[in-house]
């Protein structure tokens, strides 16, 4: 099992440094996850800064980008890392991708595998020079050679998506290589909803669950006192009111006991209440939907809730704390040990 940090796009000047540091520390690999920055120049900085370290998107915005741009881009990233560079994409939200980035939205779950199905013809293409992909949604069948990234000495990058209800969880299994699970996916979510659907759509495709990546964040509370775990339980408790509030996402609070948050939260998330979103988190869910422990017990507890199901732990939070960063590094260091 892999072990990877998740991260928010940092200022360019930023990235080398913090990508040296997290191969120093030990973890696997970083993940970029798109917000106000993209995530891809994070990626090729990072590429260059700490040779060896795996780097992925997770996830970047699929629909603002035409599926020949972000092959393009995956292509380079996998050239310069040696072929250690995933592209993780997602769908985002229908407000944001309206609203923000001004492009169609509908049918977001068809578009988004004529998407990876697309990008895939991509990568055929530029070792080819023949581009032919005919979807519901894109129609690609122009390149010449000066349009062509051309071969490189790597596999084709591995195309994760993003997944959450079980349609798209088939989908990911049909297409994809891997799956990126949602923060708030607690073990019994991943056990009634992830792997079953990905077995069912990779059958379809002639494979296996076992040829799916499952990418698994992890949101952990780590000290060895419960004064030093404190400050990261109420970072987590705002977290989960974030993920939280999105009505898509109700049904995994519904099916782990907790009927109704998604609406509590929403409540105080229209009334601009945001401690009062968090405090619809209770201690409760945090021990059903997060990790706690001591330094010393964290790897083990890691494995024995995600080492029959994640190919790739994603620490969450290990980044909030630069001081407690190296720890976290030992811990990844553990968990890929055993």
């Amino acid at each position: 099992m892999h072990v990877d940090v998740m991260t928010t796009p940092q200022p360019l000047q930023a990235i080398g440094d913090l990508a040296r540091q997290t191969h120093d520390a030990g973890f696997d690999g970083m993940l970029f996850t798109e917000t106000g920055r993209t995530p891809y120049m994070n990626a090729a900085l990072a590429a260059q800064a700490a040779p060896g370290l795996e780097l992925s998107t997770g996830v970047a915005v699929a629909f603002p980008r035409s599926p020949f741009v972000t092959a393009a881009t995956a292509w380079e990233l996998q050239e310069a890392t040696g072929g250690n560079f995933r592209l993780g994409l997602g769908t985002q939200v229908r407000t944001h991708v309206v609203r923000r980035y001004g492009v169609e939205f509908e049918r977001p779950g068809p578009r988004l595998r004529d998407y990876v199905l697309a990008v895939k013809a991509c990568f055929t293409a530029f070792r080819t020079g023949k581009l032919d992909h005919r979807g519901d949604f894109y129609s690609l069948d122009f390149i010449t050679p000066q349009w062509s990234a051309g071969p490189i000495d790597a596999p084709d990058p591995k195309v994760d998506v993003a997944a959450v209800n079980p349609w798209m969880l088939r989908m990911a299994g049909e297409v994809a290589d891997g799956v990126h699970v949602h923060p708030l996916g607690e073990p019994g979510y991943i056990a009634r909803h992830v792997m079953p659907n990905l077995a069912e759509g990779a059958a379809k495709s002639g494979r296996t669950a076992d040829d799916i990546a499952v990418i698994v964040p992890v949101m952990t509370i780590v000290g060895d006192t419960d004064e030093e775990r404190h400050h990261e339980r109420e970072m987590v408790r705002a977290s989960m009111s974030f993920y939280g509030s999105t009505p898509n996402y109700a049904f995994i609070w519904d099916e782990a006991g907790f009927e109704g948050t998604t609406a509590r939260i929403r409540e105080k998330q229209k009334a601009g209440d945001y401690k009062g979103m968090a405090a619809q988190i209770t201690d409760e869910h945090i021990a059903t939907f997060a990790t706690e422990s001591t330094w010393d017990g964290l790897a083990d507890a890691l494995v024995d809730k995600y080492g029959d199901t994640a190919t790739r732990l994603v620490l969450y939070n290990a980044l909030a704390d630069m001081e407690r960063f190296e720890r976290y590094g030992e811990v990844a260091q553990r968990i890929r040990a055993r």
